[in-house]
């Protein structure tokens, strides 16, 4: 499974939301200043992440967006299915698809990459990537 530039900006996108203080309005350009994502392809990846409640956005001179739930109730993988589709590593998981299903050599690994990987982008938070960015600066390498 490969991740594209859709759930890799949105998810960085939506990151620099959170950064910001609570409720605060941020304009596209100012988001494309900050991570370098063209304002377009930012405007483009928000329709579908408003439509589903996970950001806002308000109209005028002072408007913008702003996340629509707080940070910590968002989760990876909520941005990634609204941006990406579904995760599921091939389409002969969906059952609807398969005509072998029941008979499937390899049908137990796909099912278990997808629980994989299911179960790590659910059990990471927006709030936890906040708290992983503040704490960067705080980290000690040793060689």
């Amino acid at each position: 499974m490969r991740i594209s530039t859709k759930g890799r900006y949105s998810l960085e996108a939506l990151l620099f939301m959170a950064l910001l203080p609570k409720d605060e309005y941020t304009s596209t350009r100012n988001i494309a200043e900050h991570t370098e994502i063209s304002e377009g392809y930012l405007e483009q990846l928000f329709i579908p992440l408003r439509k589903t409640g996970i950001i806002k956005g308000l109209r005028g001179p002072q408007g913008g967006y702003v996340l629509g739930r707080a940070a910590g109730d968002i989760r990876v993988g909520d941005i990634l299915r609204i941006v990406e589709g579904s995760l599921e590593p091939v389409d002969c998981l969906d059952t609807r698809v398969c005509p072998i299903r029941d008979k499937c050599i390899s049908r137990h690994t796909w099912s278990e990459m997808y629980r994989e990987i299911s179960g790590c982008v659910d059990s990471i938070s927006l709030r936890d990537l906040v708290e992983a960015y503040k704490n960067m600066d705080q980290l000690e390498y040793a060689i």
